[in-house]
Parts: C-alpha cells; sequence; structure tokens
C-alpha cells in the first residue's frame, strides 16, 4: 500500500544484503516512518515482543524469515547436519514463544521446516527457506485482495439498500496492511471499495491500550484518502445505538473450529454492542488463521498477558506520564474471545463463511 507517494510493503528481504530482512517499525508510527534491520532470528524475535512487528499475518511472516535467518547463522557457523537441526529447532521454539496467541507464526514457520526438510545441505536449507518466505509473503498480499474482494460485495450490498449513501464501518485494533503484507484483512474491503468509488467513512476505535486503531489504522486509512474518525473504545457502543453504523469489520489472530474468535482485547464488547444493535459483525481472515485443533476459543489457547506498564503510563516522546493509581494491581490481558453466536460470517480468501463447524471443516479441506 501507499505512504505519501510510495508504494510499500510491511516486510521485505534485498537480494543485495543476502543476510537482512527489513520491515517497517510499527512502534514508531504516525509520528515517523522507521525501518528495522533485523540479521539473525532472535533480531525478529525482539521486533515480535517489543511490538515493531505485529498483526497476526505479519507474525507469520515475519516467523517465517526468522527461520530463514537461522538458516543463515547455522551456514555461517559451520554447524553439522545434526547440530544444525538442533540449532533451527531451538531458534522456532524462541520465535513460537514471542507471541503465543497467534496461530500464524506457527504455520507459517512449519510450512518452511517442510520446505527445507528434504536438503542435507545447509545452503541448500538457506534456499529453499528463503524461496518459501517469498511465496509466502506474495501469497499473503494476494489473499487479503481476495477479502478484500469479498467483502466488498457486502459493503456494495449495503450502499445499494442506502440508495447511494455513504456507507458506515467500523472496526476496532489494526487489521490493516501493517498487521499483513498488503491491503490488510478487515480494511481489504474498505480500500477495494473507494477503489470502485464506493463511499464509505470508517469508524476507528482506539484500541487500548497501545492504540492499534488510533496510531496505525488511522495513519494507514489517512495515507490512503479513506474518510474516517477516531472514537474510544467505549464510545462504539454509542455510535450504533446513533445508528451512524452499518457494518463492523475485524480481524482475528486464531479462530477455533466452531467459529470462536481470539482477537485483540475488547473485540467481545464491540461483537456484543453490534449483536444488541442488529449490526453485521464480520471477522476477516485466512484460512491459516483457522486452527481446526482448538474446539472452541476457551480449548487451550493461550491468552497473551502483556506487561502492566502499558496500561499504567502513557508515553509522551521518551518520558512515561503515569495514568493510574501509584500502587493499585493491573491486568494486562492482550485478546478476548468472541462466541461465534455474535458473529455474522467469516470472510476468507475463499469466501464468506458461516462461524460454525461444519463450514470451517468444508472450507479448510
Amino acid at each position: 500500500m501507499r505512504i505519501g507517494n510510495k508504494r510499500y510493503r510491511t516486510i521485505w528481504d534485498d537480494s543485495r544484503e543476502y543476510a537482512s530482512v527489513f520491515a517497517i517499525d510499527q512502534n514508531a508510527l504516525p509520528f515517523s516512518l522507521n525501518v528495522i534491520r533485523m540479521k539473525t532470528a532472535r533480531d525478529v524475535y525482539t521486533a515480535i515482543r517489543k511490538m515493531s512487528v505485529r498483526g497476526a499475518p505479519l507474525l507469520g511472516i515475519a516467523s517465517a524469515y526468522g527461520i530463514y535467518l537461522a538458516c543463515v547463522e547455522a551456514r555461517k557457523k559451520g554447524l553439522s547436519r545434526e547440530m544444525a537441526e538442533e540449532f533451527l529447532k531451538k531458534r522456532f521454539e524462541m520465535l513460537l514463544s514471542a507471541r503465543p496467541t497467534s496461530i500464524n507464526p506457527e504455520w507459517a514457520m512449519r510450512v518452511v521446516l517442510d520446505s527445507i526438510s528434504r536438503y542435507n545441505n545447509i545452503d541448500k536449507k538457506t534456499g529453499a527457506a528463503l524461496r518459501t518466505v517469498r511465496r509466502l509473503a506474495d501469497n499473503d498480499a494476494k489473499n487479503c485482495r481476495r477479502i478484500g474482494i469479498h467483502g466488498k460485495k457486502l459493503i456494495a450490498d449495503i450502499y445499494r439498500k442506502k440508495r447511494g449513501e455513504r456507507v458506515n464501518i467500523l472496526t476496532h485494533c489494526n487489521a490493516g496492511w501493517l498487521a499483513c503484507i498488503d491491503y490488510g484483512t478487515a480494511t481489504a474491503p474498505v480500500y477495494l471499495s473507494a477503489e470502485s468509488k464506493l463511499p464509505v467513512q470508517v469508524w476507528v476505535e482506539e484500541t487500548r491500550p497501545r492504540n492499534q486503531g488510533a496510531k496505525l489504522t488511522a495513519f494507514e486509512l489517512k495515507q490512503m484518502g479513506i474518510p474516517h474518525t477516531i472514537i474510544t473504545d467505549n464510545a462504539g457502543g454509542y455510535v450504533m445505538q446513533k445508528g451512524d453504523v452499518d457494518i463492523v469489520l475485524v480481524g482475528a489472530d486464531r479462530i477455533a473450529q466452531n467459529g470462536d474468535v481470539c482477537n485483540k482485547i475488547g473485540t467481545y464488547k464491540t461483537a456484543l454492542a453490534a449483536h444488541d444493535n442488529g449490526i453485521p459483525f464480520y471477522v476477516c481472515a485466512p484460512l491459516s488463521t483457522i486452527d481446526v485443533s482448538k474446539k472452541n476459543g476457551f480449548d487451550g489457547i493461550d491468552i497473551e498477558e502483556r506487561d502492566e506498564d502499558e496500561v499504567r503510563y502513557a508515553m509522551r516522546g521518551r518520558s512515561k506520564i503515569e495514568l493510574c493509581s501509584p500502587g493499585s494491581g493491573i491486568k494486562n490481558y492482550g485478546f478476548d474471545i468472541t462466541p461465534s453466536r455474535l458473529i455474522t460470517g467469516i470472510i476468507t480468501e475463499r469466501g464468506i463463511i458461516k462461524p460454525d463447524k461444519k463450514s470451517i471443516f468444508k472450507i479448510k479441506k
């Protein structure tokens, strides 16, 4: 997508710098555009832990690049076949621990590891890993565009029913192109609608405590020229009550076989408000986000608990400003579970499905 007049992907490698991977530093946005350089699997781990790189699909591709960089490391160290295998296993486990709630990192890394398993030579493993990661990144961009095509049909239907009036969309967190490789998941229908000259406006929930909506989604929409308005998380229900929301689009970090969705904290409350006001609530996610090994959203999904300082303080430049009563306890849950009963449908690259076991197993075949 576009920042200023230049097109970007969120993460990339440069053939001129064989052992380096580059990514947009999301922690610097929206106030500055910084690019981070990762030369080792641990660099990728650090970027993920510090949330310089975030968003379920992007976490998958970044982790896959981590396996590629681990191959580069093993080659530089001159490790034997057995030692290289053990080294890659440890790097896989390290990267998997960085953000445990999302399924995409494990899925993408296993794809890469499977693709290199037939090779004994570390040079061949390294080359095969890079080719696989590039293919996964290209496929992610294509899949997000396909999600956008299917989602645009919903927006076009609403536009016709409103007899040409603007369609108002509400979203939570950042499920935009910054969270993927290109287009995004929840934003892809918005961008493709705008390309087709469908008038849209987006309500952007700020998404406390890290404000991914206010900082990242709003930044994207501004760069793409999409009308939008930032609201507090707790205002989402009110704008729905006022009749100012036509459809809710969110992303997902993991979808269970029964259609329950694990996503950024606050998604559940948004879904409850949409359900109470009769507003369609759609989850936009690639099939790689569906985890059929989980019977439901509460079946062993590791809900990340983040540092309490994210809630206790706000940042002003490099300075921290305390927001909370000193000495009070804080719980900072990173994700919640939205039950399938609150979800109208799941928009995937293969089409829109019902959030139920039958539909999910059918599309995952």
